[in-house]
């Protein structure tokens, strides 16, 4: 990723992002279990206290596993497409068969039922850091917006819809990450006389920290805070909080 100085107010972002206790430790958005080793350079990092920075530890290594088993269709470690993974499910068998009794019995493709609140643990943590660093922003409070779901169920509609650059109508936060990001492009219109009308749009695209295993689009436009985040090609989430 593209190294970006903060030059929002310094005063915006005090402490730990996720409880705002002393800044203790730097906690990697996104978490280095969810890409692959070599890891990219310049990876996001946000203050964190010790408490919090290790108290995802456990949810976000069975999100990984969870995923990473649903996109094999088994928790067999044989099957599974990343090295990390699989010793992992090596590892732990208590946690493969946590997952494995999670399986549907039935019906083509595998479906592993997830435990929701461990899943939103490790969403909501990534959102808030993608918040903090790039749109320094502290998202603390309970999201007014909150979805993740399989790509696989979305049409191409939904689909093209939702992979979209952002069309920026309002800055955010002067200075931020996410506002030096921000691309002016031009259009070409021609109206139905054949007169043509050119027109220049902000876009906010989005950021691939690793392709094919994470990227995101972090947006601060008009009333509200919004992260969206793919994971694998495999799980999308967007999560919204109203200013």
């Amino acid at each position: 990723m593209e190294q970006l100085m903060d030059l929002a107010d310094d005063r915006l972002l005090n402490g730990c992002i996720y409880c705002g206790g002393p800044a203790e430790t730097r906690d990697h958005v996104p978490s280095r279990i969810l890409i692959e080793s070599p890891y990219p350079e310049n990876l996001p990092v946000v203050g964190a206290c010790r408490s919090c920075n290790n108290s995802f530890s456990k949810d976000e290594q069975y999100f990984v596993c969870l995923i990473e088993s649903a996109i094999a269709g088994s928790t067999n470690p044989d099957m599974i497409r990343r090295t990390s993974v699989a010793k992992a499910l090596r590892r732990s068998p208590a946690l493969r068969t946590q997952i494995e009794s999670m399986k549907s019995k039935t019906g083509v493709p595998t479906v592993f039922e997830a435990e929701p609140e461990r899943v939103k643990n490790v969403l909501l943590k990534l959102a808030r850091g993608h918040a903090a660093f790039e749109l320094s922003q502290l998202c603390r409070e309970e999201p007014d917006c909150f979805i993740w779901w399989p790509i696989s169920i979305m049409s191409s509609e939904e689909r093209e819809a939702f992979d979209a650059g952002h069309l920026v109508e309002q800055l955010g936060e002067i200075g931020s990450r996410g506002s030096q990001r921000i691309v002016m492009t031009e259009v070409s219109l021609r109206s139905m006389s054949g007169e043509l009308t050119k027109l220049r749009l902000l876009i906010n695209g989005w950021l691939n920290v690793q392709k094919g295993f994470y990227r995101y689009i972090a947006i601060d436009d008009y009333s509200e805070i919004r992260i969206k985040i793919v994971i694998a090609e495999y799980l999308a989430c967007e999560v919204a909080w109203m200013k």
